[in-house]
């Protein structure tokens, strides 16, 4: 997907995101979302990327209107950029 995307690979390192769940087969009955849950014993493995602000545009069009992007705080303490459910 990463090359489909960015036409490239990309350097990334792994970290997880307390405080949210992963559930399966959410979007359009396919795709996966992360919920906040404020329970801290609730941890979503991933991994950080690192992207340009181009790559970064190219993937919310990737992502459609059914997730936003909101900025978070992993575990390792950096901040990155985190694709949730839109309800609006």
């Amino acid at each position: 997907m990463q090359h489909y995307i960015f036409h490239r690979t990309l350097e990334g390192q792994s970290d997880s995101l307390p405080g949210f769940k992963r559930l399966e087969n959410v979007v359009y009955d396919r795709y996966p979302l992360v919920i906040n849950t404020d329970n801290p014993n609730d941890t979503v493995e991933g991994v950080a990327y690192k992207v340009s602000l181009d790559e970064l545009m190219q993937a919310d069009v990737y992502e459609t209107k059914a997730y936003k992007r909101i900025k978070m705080s992993l575990k390792s303490g950096i901040s990155a950029w985190v694709y949730v459910e839109n309800s609006n």
